[in-house]
């Protein structure tokens, strides 16, 4: 890992300790111990600072979506893989760093294009298997199943709609995507789910 690498992970998990906005720009050079020289050599400014942080994280998470689905025996496992990870990342992550996300628009594009493509194609390739290999009902849109699994992550990260304060982001990403897996399963497919669901107790 390059020093930019080691940087951008520091940052990274104090973000999604603290927040955003919790640490000026002094405040996360201090926390860092490194020199002010550097950290400007490093970043142009704050916002440039957020955007490679986020850049950072995105190919952090893909990487790691990629290994975690190589170790599922079949699509079920797969998606249900993707949502336990899911719920943990959600857990361990500050509600307010993902509201101040928001306010950093090149960013947080950033973060949503990555959703609409790499998340929803990963998505659609492991429902397309499933539904040949008999674990997912034949007459599921997969376009559309898809699309919904996404929107479905907008609403539950709308602090308009689910109030970090109010609600366990965790929860309603439990409440929202298991239930809605265990509908486009088959007969085969659901007892699969059920059993991981069992095993994992979830």
């Amino acid at each position: 890992m390059t020093f930019l690498e080691t940087i951008l992970g520091e940052i990274l998990q104090l973000f999604k300790r603290e927040g955003i906005e919790a640490n000026s720009e002094a405040d996360i050079i201090r926390k860092l111990d490194i020199r002010q020289s550097t950290y400007h050599e490093l970043f142009h400014n704050k916002q440039d600072m957020v955007l490679q942080v986020t850049r950072f994280d995105i190919e952090q998470q893909n990487n790691k979506q990629q290994e975690l689905l190589k170790t599922a025996r079949n699509p079920v496992e797969e998606i249900m893989l993707l949502l336990v990870d899911g719920i943990k990342t959600i857990k361990d992550i500050n509600p307010v760093f993902i509201t101040d996300l928001q306010s950093y628009p090149e960013a947080w594009q950033l973060s949503l294009e990555n959703l609409a493509n790499n998340n929803q194609q990963v998505n659609a390739e492991i429902l397309n298997r499933g539904v040949l290999a008999g674990y997912f009902r034949r007459d599921i849109n997969l376009q559309l199943v898809t699309k919904i699994i996404l929107e479905q992550f907008f609403m539950m990260i709308n602090p308009a709609v689910f109030p970090p304060d109010k609600y366990d982001l965790a929860e309603v990403f439990r409440s929202i995507y298991l239930y809605y897996v265990r509908g486009i399963c088959t007969d085969h497919g659901g007892k699969m789910a059920e059993e991981f669901f069992a095993k994992n107790n979830l």
